[in-house]
């Protein structure tokens, strides 16, 4: 029979395993049944959730058998469910150019406006090539908190 401080640790070792699982950005391909050219791994946004009037990162982790020289980025954004922001960013301005096969990250970084609402937030991003193909496109939802940063004359 197992120790009762051998049954805390193994509940405090899974309560942090699952917590960490939960934690993870799940990414979802806009056409399941598509087999795009560039496979993403995974996603980290730091901070998360995203602060207002502070830099937000996010660095999506992907893969690709072909080299990719260059193309854009299209981004749309939904607050509950309603479209409020678009932007188009050049690819290699986000990562490396020109991207070899294999493992690459693009990496985006913006400061929020203070007056952005908290709350739940999805991200939708196609991964276009110089062709205009679409080289991938991916949904994931992220959250911004009820915090800000404090403003000048606070400091």
């Amino acid at each position: 029979m197992a120790s009762p401080s051998t049954i805390f640790l193994s509940s405090m070792l899974s309560a942090l395993i699952l917590t960490r699982l939960s934690l993870a950005t799940e990414v979802r391909y806009c056409d399941k049944s598509s087999d795009y050219d560039v496979k993403v791994h995974g996603i980290k946004i730091s901070p998360d959730p995203v602060t207002r009037g502070q830099p937000a990162t996010f660095s999506i982790s992907a893969f690709t058998e072909k080299a990719i020289s260059g193309g854009k980025l299209h981004i749309d954004v939904a607050y509950f469910g309603w479209h409020v922001h678009s932007e188009t960013h050049d690819l290699c301005s986000e990562t490396s150019c020109p991207v070899s096969s294999g493992d690459f990250v693009i990496a985006h970084s913006q400061v929020l406006p203070g007056y952005t609402p908290p709350g739940s937030y999805s991200l939708k991003m196609r991964i276009m090539d110089d062709n205009k193909n679409q080289l991938s496109c991916i949904g994931f939802d992220f959250s911004i908190g009820l915090a800000t940063a404090p403003s000048v004359s606070e400091i």
